[in-house]
């Protein structure tokens, strides 16, 4: 009998029982679970050991390429800095990097596939300015890492190597953007002035300590020879024309975006006869700490460290000169049928030459005349220079009447870096909102010196072929019409400061 107090309970409706079923899943799961977290610690192994190595490759070669200037020297340093480079690194997490110069090679593109050489294969260094970083060639330190969890989906997987490359190398050069004619096409030659038992080193043409007009110059006729550069087209590519407004920005900087200038023709137009230098003077005085018209800005262009302008033609302008004022640069004279200087012609066979004393413009002010028994072909300037003349040759090497007073020291001393300071001084240093950012040798400019054996070139943009490349002290500031610089010697192109950068 039922009792209605109590009623049977009823099933109430509801899922089906899972008989098992979540656990039968929970284990295929649990095992791709468990197989993704081992591929991401393989995967995270690999590429944190992939970064190490990527890191330490980009700053040895990086380091090498800095030292990389042409010469054996360079090489060997190259070689020093990429090892200490790479040794600054660590690997494994903690282990150290042990270096082994196989690891780096040197080659004259930065193609992967073009020819590198070990530091034995360089011979001089000659146009090797790139630097490869291999760290496959570390051996222990690039070997292929053993995984745990990634071998079971290939046994391709089974190790991965992790070595990497890295090149690094020139993308620039400190040049400046505007050439001139080289005065003569042979590299070095000796002066023979009446009175002095040494020859004069005369190079292309320029005789080092004379200032000149480098807009005032051709030694193919009496019309001045002056170009632009068009500044990011290599040598032995062609270009279209060049507009000169667009050059401003490199004359500050002094730079072009190309890594040398030898080893074919570059892209040159001729500026104009009238005020060539209308649009670019003001950047070229950003050396002088002029940066009116924000053209140029001390971070990027800044200024020298001595600004003094010497303005010969001012009383006080040439301290150390006697007559003690005279012209801001030599004399031009067309006289042989050429644009050139009195400084330029030949000692006259007897007596003082046709220009007054004044004519031949401050001399020595950045570099002196030196002698041509101290110069070797193919041989770089020693750091010290080559041996100067004494300032009691002038009347000699330039013409009676020419003395010095006072000059600012002996040896590698001169009014730009005199021993002593001067009174009236021969340094002056920048504004003191810009004197951080000062830096020595502004005034130097490196100035692509053209072959122009047969005729000077002519029109816009037709190919030159670069001699040289002329050092040119700046005087004074530039106008639109003159840059008076003077001539400092020949700089090797692999001297030339330039810009490094990594290639991909």
């Amino acid at each position: 009998m039922v009792s209605g107090r109590h009623p049977p309970r009823q099933r109430q409706p509801g899922p089906a029982p899972q008989g098992g079923a979540f656990a039968i899943m929970f284990v295929p799961l649990l095992v791709l679970v468990v197989a993704f977290a081992g591929l991401a610690l393989d995967m995270g192994m690999v590429y944190n050991r992939k970064v190490e190595l990527s890191g330490m490759a980009k700053a040895a070669a990086l380091a090498a390429a800095k030292e990389l200037n042409g010469k054996s020297s360079g090489i060997t340093a190259a070689r020093t800095r990429a090892r200490e480079a790479a040794e600054r690194f660590i690997y494994r997490y903690s282990t150290a990097i042990v270096w082994n110069d196989a690891a780096l090679s040197f080659g004259t593109t930065p193609a992967h596939g073009g020819s590198w050489v070990g530091a034995e294969g360089a011979g001089d260094g000659a146009a090797h300015f790139y630097a490869k970083v291999d760290t496959a060639q570390l051996g222990a330190v690039s070997a292929g890492i053993s995984t745990i969890f990634m071998r079971v989906l290939s046994d391709s997987l089974a190790t991965v190597e992790v070595a990497d490359t890295a090149i690094a190398g020139r993308s620039g050069i400190s040049a400046l953007p505007l050439a001139i004619c080289a005065m003569s096409e042979t590299r070095a030659s000796a002066r023979v002035n009446t009175g002095v038992s040494a020859d004069e080193l005369v190079e292309h043409g320029f005789r080092r300590g004379v200032s000149y007009d480098l807009m005032q110059l051709n030694p193919r006729g009496t019309t001045a020879a002056r170009y632009m550069i068009n500044p990011v087209v290599p040598p032995g590519m062609s270009s279209t024309s060049l507009n000169p407004t667009i050059l401003g920005p490199f004359v500050c900087t002094s730079s072009l975006w190309m890594p040398r200038l030898t080893g074919g023709p570059i892209r040159v137009s001729a500026l104009a006869q009238t005020a060539p230098l209308a649009n670019l003077a003001t950047q070229l005085n950003s050396r002088f700490d002029d940066f009116g018209q924000d053209l140029c800005f001390p971070i990027g262009a800044p200024p020298d460290t001595n600004i003094r302008a010497y303005t010969y033609d001012t009383v006080g302008g040439a301290p150390w000169m006697s007559p003690a004022t005279g012209l801001a640069a030599a004399l031009t004279t067309d006289e042989r049928g050429r644009l050139e200087t009195v400084a330029d012609l030949p000692p006259p066979a007897s007596g003082p030459p046709p220009a007054d004393a004044g004519a031949f413009g401050p001399l020595w002010s950045y570099a002196k005349a030196v002698k041509f028994s101290s110069y070797t072909a193919g041989v770089p300037e020693p750091s010290g220079g080559y041996t100067p003349f004494s300032t009691a040759d002038w009347p000699n090497l330039y013409r009676t009447g020419i003395s010095s007073s006072n000059y600012p020291g002996t040896g590698q001393y001169t009014p730009y870096n005199p021993f002593n300071t001067m009174n009236p001084p021969t340094v002056t240093s920048p504004a003191g909102t810009r004197l951080k950012y000062a830096s020595p040798l502004r005034r130097v400019l490196y100035v692509p010196l053209l072959s122009c054996a047969s005729a000077a070139p002519t029109g816009a943009n037709v190919a030159a072929t670069v001699l040289g490349v002329g050092k040119f002290f700046m005087t004074v500031p530039a106008t639109s019409n003159t840059l008076i610089a003077e001539f400092a010697g020949v700089a090797s192109e692999q001297s030339i400061p330039s810009a490094v950068e990594l290639y991909p």
